[in-house]
């Protein structure tokens, strides 16, 4: 049975009006063809919907349950178009990011929350990684966008830089570095220093500067978690290098903090999305919301661009 929404739509206003003239009326249509309309459903069926006498119009048992299936389809129907509606206009949807873990515990929550409250039915889901998980997740296209540290050219991404957090020196209260307003990496020489594992793009940033200043770090622990290198800090077995978005993290080890110059070393912050996959309109919403964010405070050593 071939039949259009409009016949059901149709067949359903003279089913509730119980008569073709105030379906009619309703509908702002000709009478003549709302009759012939339901003609034609009923040529098609094979069966009488409504049983007609000069006076009455009342639906037969068949044109009952036609109308009992009808109405469910066209509900359906309208309920599917009016998401889909929305999902063109960015408020429905999902919007997939990946990010590293810091960003996603500090930077992402409040402009989540900001988004949340424009778009409430939009189905958000964000996956912590290292940085070229996160970067692979974009390429195959497993998330949407990624918020990470860009350290070198991506030729084959598209790169929106957002932020810029500086490094800086962590150490417990009572370490000599506590009396001094500023710290050099070439004070970090001699010092038992407490290292990310080599897979962490703190890391590598960290080697860079070292080299920059000309110094090598005497490594004594490493690991790969943040919470485990403040609280090796916070023992008193070395100090650490991390950039400022991951001072919150280790705020619970009671930690002092100083930026870092000569080099002055500071990671960019970027969200990255494959320009090939096409966003929806959703995901450029977000996009919008992250990079137009002027309010949101950010911690020390942090700065929006």
């Amino acid at each position: 049975m071939d039949l259009t929404m409009q016949q059901l739509r149709l067949v359903l206003a003279v089913h509730d009006a119980g008569s073709f003239t105030l379906a009619a009326e309703r509908l702002h249509l000709a009478q003549s063809s709302m009759s012939r309309t339901v003609r034609e459903v009923e040529r098609r069926l094979g069966i009488a919907l409504f049983e007609r006498t000069t006076r009455n119009l009342t639906s037969t048992p068949e044109g009952r349950e036609f109308c009992r299936v009808a109405r469910q389809v066209v509900e359906s129907f309208d309920a599917g178009i009016n998401h889909f509606q929305g999902f063109l206009a960015g408020n429905r949807g999902q919007v997939r990011i990946a990010a590293l873990p810091s960003l996603a515990a500090i930077l992402l929550p409040p402009v989540v929350s900001a988004y949340r409250a424009a778009h409430p039915a939009v189905e958000l889901s964000i996956s912590d990684a290292m940085s070229d998980e996160v970067l692979q997740q974009v390429r195959a296209g497993v998330v949407d966008l990624a918020v990470t540290v860009v350290a070198e050219p991506l030729p084959d991404l598209h790169v929106k830089p957002i932020a810029t957090d500086r490094f800086c020196c962590v150490f417990p209260p009572q370490h000599r570095f506590a009396a001094q307003r500023g710290l050099s990496w070439s004070n970090l020489a001699g010092e038992p220093h407490i290292a990310f594992d080599p897979s962490s793009s703190i890391r590598q940033h960290a080697e860079r500067a070292f080299a920059a200043a000309k110094i090598r770090p005497d490594v004594v622990l490493e690991s790969s978690n943040i919470s485990t290198v403040a609280g090796l800090v916070a023992a008193g077995l070395g100090v650490a290098v991390v950039p400022g978005l991951v001072l919150p993290l280790v705020a619970f080890a009671g930690l002092e903090h100083r930026a870092l110059d000569e080099p002055v070393i500071s990671r960019r912050i970027a969200v990255v999305r494959n320009p090939h996959r096409p966003l929806a309109a959703a995901s450029k919403a977000f996009m919008t919301a992250i990079t137009q964010r002027a309010e949101t405070p950010l911690p020390p050593e942090t700065t929006w661009l």
